[in-house]
């Protein structure tokens, strides 16, 4: 297992800040030599404490003007066949095995309210290993960088 120290964490928050920074933008951001800041993210990346890069977008200016939490109780024993059922609906941005009054709990991105209507309840509610949903509505979201 590795080691985070804070410089570590300097890094990797300079990174989540913009992930298309330069090697010599982080090393100048965290006060450090450039070797010294890409040996650095290599080890990170190399003990998959960075697993990747992605980018983020507005979801509104995609399209999406309708997005939910939708909370699942399922048969538990079904868990990986409800994963791999929910994995192949689009809309489902991101999904999470939960303890508490829901086993699992997905976000989902629609196009309007009559998207996301026919996604909770022709896609996942058709899951026949699915006992019951909740459906909670985002009106404004946001994320850390």
């Amino acid at each position: 297992m590795t080691e985070i120290d804070d410089m570590d964490r300097a890094i990797l928050a300079e990174l989540r800040r913009d992930a298309r920074a330069s090697m010599t933008a982080i090393a100048e951001a965290v006060h450090i030599s450039r070797a010294g800041a890409h040996a650095r993210i290599k080890r990170l990346t190399d003990a998959g404490v960075i697993a990747g890069y992605a980018v983020r977008t507005d979801p509104v200016l995609l399209g999406h003007h309708a997005s939910a939490y939708v909370m699942l109780a399922i048969e538990q024993t079904t868990w990986q066949d409800v994963r791999d059922r929910l994995q192949r609906i689009p809309e489902v941005e991101h999904m999470a095995l939960a303890g508490g009054d829901f086993d699992v709990i997905l976000l989902v991105r629609a196009r309007d309210a009559r998207d996301l209507r026919r996604i909770v309840l022709e896609d996942i509610q058709a899951i026949p290993s699915i006992r019951s949903t909740r459906t909670t509505l985002i009106f404004e979201d946001w994320s850390r960088p």
